[in-house]
């Protein structure tokens, strides 16, 4: 997938400041005087972050804002995203929009950007709002899709495709993580009327997809007679469906996943998987730009934009 670029070129971060943030796409102070935004997602090994990114890149480019995207180089790394909001904080940018690692972990940063006066806006996963409150932490807005009800079409779906009778396991992503959460809790609410719809296995795979494809050929070998499987994540799912044709059971396991990665869609296209449910990571990334640029005029967004979901089959 191309990766478009800023207008003007950006400079890259000195190698000391480098070794302590983690991955990044780049960093943007250029001595114009533009107000600074930064973006920090999860992982930049995940194509849903990319257009995430390249959304964020052309809405920064129209608002006349630098950008700086970084990331840790993987999902579950929660402590090094902090590490990297608390550099930019140091850094005194303008506003910061970030898709969470921890819903809770985030907590801590948000408490601090909001005493250096630096607006957050949060975008994909939510941040725990019980322990937001009890930090006294408050987010300019929330920027998604409504985890719940993606994972409820992706079980109404599988219960229609499966004639309400399956052997199902369930690709978890990280536990606690609220976005997952919000997925299985949806599709285990879209499953729970059917008493032929039974979930055999529940595990998490840590949203990667080399933990999709060992944890599902370890599902397969404690439960040969799987006939259908949930992922909360297309990685995930597309991990599992590698372990599917080494096992020689291409077919014969049905398959949905979420986040609609163009690899996930040319599967569908082909047959490989059942589904897939869209989200809009490009969108969240643009309007999390655009809402940061319009926030540092003075403008008061919305408490939460709502970015819709699709089934892709």
């Amino acid at each position: 997938m191309k990766t478009s670029f800023l207008p003007l070129l950006v400079t890259v971060l000195a190698a000391g400041l480098l070794a302590g943030c983690g991955r990044q796409a780049k960093d943007a102070p250029d001595g114009s005087g533009r107000p600074v935004v930064a973006l920090v997602v999860k992982t930049l090994n995940n194509p849903f972050f990319i257009e995430m990114q390249q959304g964020a890149e052309a809405a920064a480019s129209a608002a006349g804002v630098q950008l700086i995207v970084q990331a840790a180089e993987r999902e579950v790394d929660v402590e090094r995203q902090m590490q990297i909001i608390e550099n930019l904080i140091q850094r005194k940018v303008d506003a910061l929009v970030v898709a969470p690692s921890g819903s809770r972990e985030i907590v801590p940063v948000i408490v601090k950007a909001n005493r250096a006066g630096i607006p957050v806006l949060v975008v994909d996963t939510r941040a725990d709002a019980a322990a937001l409150q009890a930090a006294g932490g408050q987010t300019a807005a929330f920027i998604g899709s409504d985890n719940y009800e993606g994972g409820k079409v992706a079980g109404e779906f599988l219960v229609e495709k499966m004639g309400g009778r399956a052997r199902i396991a369930v690709l978890e992503g990280i536990p606690g993580h609220e976005t997952g959460d919000a997925r299985l809790r949806g599709f285990r609410d879209a499953i729970k009327d059917s008493p032929g719809m039974v979930i055999i296995a529940s595990q998490p795979a840590n949203w990667e997809r080399d933990q999709g494809y060992n944890v599902f050929q370890n599902i397969m070998q404690a439960h040969p007679t799987v006939d259908a499987m949930f992922a909360a994540s297309d990685l995930m799912a597309l991990g599992a469906l590698e372990a599917i044709a080494a096992a020689g059971r291409t077919g014969r396991i049905t398959i949905v996943g979420f986040d609609a990665l163009p690899e996930a869609r040319a599967a569908v296209q082909r047959g490989a998987m059942a589904a897939t449910v869209a989200q809009d990571p490009a969108s969240m990334g643009r309007i999390g730009i655009e809402w940061a640029a319009r926030i540092l005029k003075g403008e008061i967004p919305p408490d939460e934009i709502s970015v819709p979901i699709q089934l892709v089959k």
